[in-house]
């Protein structure tokens, strides 16, 4: 019997790395938004923080990870694109020359089809937008996590045990901020650095006096900031012309002009994510 023996040229060799260890290593920040609940803008701060940054010079990648509601091909007017796939991997769709974004949305053969998947098939598309999406080298990689603290978070979290920081996004009302407090005991228990909250949603400013009317009421932001020490990065007012902006996908245009009071506000959000290339 002969024994089979191991080239010797083989035994120097390095084991290769995992392409998702490959890849993220080319991200200077991964930066999560969060929310308890839906329906409190998280995607809005996202789309609104990567093009704030890639108007400020910064390479940077944006991913929808919201498998059962992607609104980030909308909110950009992008709902047509196709990525293209060369032997790097997934091509991201070209917002700005410095600006990618992917989303399970790209994929889909009509807009209206449902993604009805459990919990590991959720995870395993996260899990190849991580892996086989050809980012390239990135200054900032903002991931748009679905509402809760279920799958697709803690997906995320473990396939990036580095993650550079979470925003958390909540509205003044009661039932939100009970939400909130959970996503910043899941951001602790996980060690993701917590870079502050963004109280969107504050109040209307009236279009015939100018004064704000507090439609979900004050108060709960603030405890919930004194309460865990974490800083409220901004205020943004719900204003009618960023959901107009949204729907039909002028973003970035909306964001050079910085014709409301929501964007001149979340100017702040964009410099509290910005500085954190600075700290490490």
């Amino acid at each position: 019997m002969t024994d089979t023996v191991q080239p010797l040229e083989s035994l120097s060799k390095k084991p290769e790395e995992p392409k998702l260890v490959v890849n993220l290593r080319r991200i200077k920040r991964k930066i999560m938004i969060m929310s308890g609940k839906g329906g409190v803008g998280k995607s809005t701060v996202a789309a609104n923080l990567a093009a704030g940054l890639a108007l400020r010079g910064y390479k940077v990648g944006l991913l929808d990870s919201d498998i059962h509601g992607p609104t980030i091909p909308t909110i950009f007017g992008l709902e047509s694109a196709r990525p293209d796939v060369n032997e790097e991997g997934i091509l991201p769709i070209e917002v700005l020359p410095n600006l990618s974004i992917m989303s399970i949305g790209f994929l889909l053969e009509n807009k209206d089809s449902p993604i009805i998947w459990r919990g590991p098939a959720k995870m395993g598309a996260i899990k190849q937008f991580l892996e086989e999406v050809s980012w390239g080298a990135l200054d900032f990689l903002i991931i748009d996590l679905p509402p809760g603290t279920g799958d697709e978070p803690l997906s995320v979290a473990q396939l990036i045990p580095d993650c550079d920081g979470s925003v958390l996004v909540t509205t003044p009302q009661d039932v939100a901020l009970i939400s909130v407090r959970k996503s910043i005991r899941f951001s602790e228990k996980l060690h993701v650095p917590i870079i502050g909250l963004v109280d969107n949603m504050h109040g209307l400013i009236c279009p015939h006096c100018g004064k704000p009317i507090e439609v979900f009421g004050t108060g709960g932001v603030e405890k919930a900031s004194k309460d865990f020490n974490i800083p409220i990065l901004a205020r943004l007012p719900i204003e009618p012309k960023v959901a107009e902006m949204e729907d039909k996908g002028t973003v970035v245009q909306g964001l050079l002009e910085q014709s409301t009071e929501w964007q001149k506000n979340f100017e702040d959000v964009v410099s509290a994510v910005e500085k954190t290339l600075d700290e490490k």
